[in-house]
Formats: C-alpha cells, sequence, structure tokens
C-alpha cells in the first residue's frame, strides 16, 4: 500500500505527516472490569470513545491516513471503525492471530507505514491542545536529518491521573538525555504520542518487544528528542481516571 506525501500545516510551519499508526490492540487489563465486554479503545471519556478522541485530534492536524492495529475484541474495533469514522482512511493491521506489543506492532505494520516519517499514538490518552495543536507542534520541530524519534512531553506536575514517576530527562535543546532510573523521579512523562522514523524499525528481534528497544538505540544515538506540550493531557488508564478526567474537564 502506498502513502501519500507530508502536507503543509500553515499553523505550526512545520509538515504534518499524514500517515498515523494507532496503538489499540492491547488487552486493557487496568480497565476492567470495563474492558470486560469491549476493547479499551471503545471505553467512553466524556461522551465518546477514546479512540474517537484521538482521530479527532489526527483529523484536526491533517493526517489522512491511520493505521490501527487490532487484537483483543477486534471485530468491535472494525465495525465501530467501519460505522463511526469519517473524513480519515482506515488501514487494519491485524494482530488477531498473536499480540505484538508496540514494538512488535510497529514492525508488522511497517509494509503499511511507508518510507516518510509518521505519527504513532496510543489509544488510550486524551490530550487537549494548546496555542498549538500538538501534532502540529511535534511536526514543526521535527528534523529528519538529526532525528529518529520525536516524543511529545507533558512535565510531571501537570500529567493528569498519571501514577507514575516520570518517564525521561531532556536536555537544553530538548535531546533525550535518558530514562528514569529505579527509585528517581523524572522530570518528563510521554504523552503516547510521536513522531518516528521508519528507519528507526530496524533489525528486531521476533516476537512481541517493546518500543523501548527502538527508543533506547535512538537515545544512544543522539537522535531522540521530546517537545513539552502546552496543553492538557490525562493518563486515561483505569475506571477512576475517567471519572477525574471528566471533572477536570467540566471545571474548563
Amino acid at each position: 500500500m502506498t502513502t501519500r506525501t507530508l502536507a503543509i500545516r500553515p499553523d505550526s510551519g512545520g509538515l504534518v505527516p499524514e500517515t498515523a499508526m494507532i496503538m489499540a490492540a492491547g488487552l486493557g487489563k487496568r480497565m476492567r472490569p470495563l474492558t470486560a465486554t469491549r476493547p479499551k479503545p471503545l471505553v467512553e471519556v466524556a461522551g465518546k470513545p477514546l479512540l474517537d478522541h484521538v482521530l479527532d485530534r489526527l483529523r484536526a492536524a491533517g493526517v489522512k491516513r491511520a493505521i490501527v492495529n487490532v487484537h483483543y475484541l477486534a471485530d468491535a474495533l472494525e465495525a465501530h471503525l467501519r460505522k463511526r469514522v469519517n473524513g480519515i482512511e482506515i488501514v487494519i493491521s491485524d494482530e488477531r492471530a498473536q499480540l505484538m506489543e508496540t514494538g512488535g506492532g510497529l514492525v508488522q505494520a511497517r509494509h503499511l507505514i511507508g518510507d516518510k516519517p509518521f505519527v504513532a499514538v496510543n489509544s488510550d490518552n486524551l490530550w487537549i491542545d494548546g496555542p498549538i495543536d500538538a501534532i502540529g507542534s511535534l511536526a514543526a520541530r521535527w528534523d529528519d536529518a538529526t532525528m529518529d524519534a520525536l516524543l511529545l512531553m507533558i512535565p510531571l506536575a501537570r500529567a493528569h491521573c498519571h501514577a507514575g514517576q516520570g518517564d525521561f530527562h531532556l536536555d537544553a535543546h530538548g535531546r533525550i538525555t535518558g530514562r528514569r532510573r529505579r527509585a528517581r523521579l523524572a522530570p518528563f512523562v510521554w504523552t503516547g504520542v510521536q513522531i518516528l522514523s521508519p528507519r528507526l524499525i530496524a533489525d528486531w528481534p521476533e516476537g512481541p518487544f517493546s518500543t523501548n528497544l527502538f527508543w533506547d538505540r535512538a537515545i544512544a544515538a543522539g537522535r531522540a528528542f521530546g517537545v513539552v506540550h502546552q496543553g492538557l493531557w490525562f493518563d486515561v488508564g483505569t475506571p477512576a481516571a475517567i471519572a477525574r478526567t471528566e471533572a477536570i474537564l467540566a471545571d474548563g
């Protein structure tokens, strides 16, 4: 399958990839019991499924094509995408036979992604754009000559509903200098949104594995960077987080 060229976003000054990969294949264990009968991406927050929030943000940013990987309750996800999604082309990466995790999911969809930088986004987070849309801010910062990965970050203090201790450290130029070490805090949390170069998807192991493998290579080579999100972000990973997220959104 071919991919289109990049589309210009006048408000960001950057080039927004026209292809995105949405990670939607997970089992949603932390979201039980809500995921007993539906896949996590179809759990509703603020009146619509998490997946629809992501698709709305991608569409608004200028993304034209979304690859969605499916595994758990895949038929329900595919039915939703056929009936409820307009304005963006949907391509399914089928992981029914085996859940490949995030890194393996990228590998399995590699032939669909093409040879241009692409957006990769988790389906279980929710963000509200700031002065510039989040994907536009990534596109404006992307430099293909120096980057293989560009992650959207949020300061730990502004990571709503997030129970972790942070994920990454950034230097003054936005380069990722390392990940959190055991028992130590890191100032930035990854939001689940990023731009990746397809060249990063190389020399992978057999079977399921985490995107951490690719990140660690990019960090070691000095080719992994971060951009700080200027809007709101919510880690909607548990039923309790849904109520907190909706309360914050209701308060404006």
